[in-house]
């Protein structure tokens, strides 16, 4: 499944933001006092949560966020707002004198959290900071691609916030995608897509969900019962559920990790979903995608966020799963590109080696093996069919190109696979702009193709000493001579 380029999407952002605290700490004895664990303090960490943390997940994909929302004048105000710094992240926040930041502080030792402290007034915010919010909504929707309602039921979005503000997004042609903590989903009519769990949906629809067809008959009722357009409910281990009033129904099953800490996963999923819709993708593909960031960032501790390239991973991995296009590595050499410009703003090295591959065998593992050893992501250049042909003769190739591109995409030492139709990939080179670039050590470093792109940009060129006796070519004289003695 390809993955759109989130540049030049921008969302905007509404709703209840908030600061996360994170006390990390040990747990070796219990209390003299009362029957409670005594946690010994190491660290505190403080994240951007709520609204703010759809806003870092927005940004960390690489798509623009404008962020609206109130906050207290108070020391957790101006700490989220120093954190609130990230690329791409505008905050356009209200101080609201009536009302403190909202802080939630988790304590949490050996990966267990033992307890959470809330601080917040709870109610909604005045007309003065509604009226605020809403005039911030009218001046930039103009400029956003798609609008997220990120509501946690602190107070920020009223029922006359949200028709309001739903309403404006309308009249201007942008979806809303809303995170909804009510159950009077009726709240958020005129809404392109919903996304309440499981809970959420059957406390507002009465229906014990266990299965797929008690998942639907929920789905169901919420349509009939509402102006939404769409529900996408998330399910936990059981994946997501998505229902549109077409009558479009799609399970996407759970991705297979380990869950390590499901705090802030709702707002990846929201996140995600509202840039591929930003971007232009169908509803489905767009929950395809988003349900797969969601099994990355359950991997992680804490209010976490992921970037391009984990969730580009993350949709390989689930394509060799078969939960996806089983070609998801085959690529153009622009889509290589843009893949490499993603993992070098992750920080990841990108190695690049090239070949026929025809009929694999144990020195094509071999040195694929040893060129994803050295570096962190794997770039493999195939010879189109018209080029093996160019080089090799006119029997040549046995496997087509996109067969031999297939297999090779089908291997976790490789990360993408680009097809080109020179005979030596001089171009591709020179367009990704590799680390490192591997070749066998039948050819001298100076006489490997690229070399000179490569060093000039301070990579390094490596040999790797070929496994004696094993070449396609003589793998086809074999045969050839068996054919012979067999006839």
């Amino acid at each position: 499944m390809n993955l759109p380029n989130f540049g030049h999407v921008r969302v905007l952002c509404i709703g209840d933001i908030m600061l996360d605290r994170f006390v990390q700490g040990r747990v070796r004895r219990i209390s003299p006092e009362s029957p409670v664990p005594i946690i010994e303090m190491d660290e505190v960490e403080n994240v951007p949560g709520g609204a703010a943390n759809v806003g870092r997940n927005i940004c960390a994909l690489g798509g623009g966020c404008t962020l609206i929302g109130a906050i207290g004048r108070d020391q957790a105000g101006d700490e989220l707002k120093a954190l609130l710094t990230c690329d791409g992240m505008i905050p356009v926040l209200t101080l609201d004198d009536t009302r403190p930041t909202i802080e939630k502080v988790r304590y949490v030792a050996f990966g267990q959290h033992l307890l959470r402290a809330d601080r917040e007034i709870p109610g909604d915010i005045s007309d003065d900071t509604a009226a605020e919010i809403i005039r911030q909504v009218t001046e930039q929707i103009a400029d956003h691609h798609v609008l997220i309602l990120s509501d946690y039921a602190k107070g920020v979005l009223t029922d006359a916030v949200i028709s309001t503000i739903i309403g404006i997004a309308s009249q201007a042609g942008v979806p809303v995608v809303v995170d909804p903590k009510s159950i009077r989903l009726e709240r958020y009519a005129g809404a392109s897509v919903i996304t309440p769990n499981a809970k959420e949906t059957s406390s507002a629809t009465g229906i014990d969900i266990v299965g797929d067809a008690d998942a639907e008959r929920a789905g169901a009722k919420v349509l009939a019962d509402t102006k939404i357009a769409a529900l996408l409910m998330t399910r936990s281990e059981q994946g997501m559920t998505l229902m549109t009033r077409d009558g479009e129904v799609v399970h996407v099953p759970a991705s297979g990790r380990e869950v390590y800490d499901v705090v802030g996963a709702g707002d990846t999923v929201v996140a995600t979903l509202a840039l591929c819709m930003g971007a232009g993708m169908p509803m489905e593909a767009s929950v395809h995608i988003a349900n797969a960031a969601a099994g990355v960032v359950v991997g992680k501790r804490g209010t976490a966020t992921l970037t391009r390239s984990e969730l580009l991973d993350e949709l390989s991995r689930l394509s060799r799963l078969g939960m996806s296009s089983s070609k998801a590595k085959v690529m153009s050499a622009s889509s290589a590109f843009d893949l490499r410009t993603q993992w070098d703003a992750d920080g990841l090295s990108v190695g690049f080696t090239n070949g026929c591959f025809d009929i694999l065998h144990i020195g094509h593992i071999r040195i694929l093996e040893f060129a994803r050893s050295q570096c962190d992501r794997l770039i493999v250049g195939v010879n189109s069919d018209a080029s093996v042909k160019r080089l090799k003769g006119p029997t040549r190739p046995v496997n087509e190109e996109a067969d031999r591109a297939h297999i090779l995409g089908a291997f976790g030492f490789v990360d993408a696979v680009v097809i080109f139709d020179e005979d030596t990939p001089y171009d591709l080179i020179a367009q990704l702009q590799p680390d490192v670039l591997v070749k066998g050590a039948d050819y001298k470093i100076e006489e490997v193709v690229g070399c000179d792109i490569v060093q000039k940009r301070g990579g390094k060129v490596v040999t790797f000493e070929l496994v004696p006796d094993r070449s396609t070519t003589g793998i086809i004289a074999k045969a050839a001579a068996t054919s012979k003695d067999t006839a």
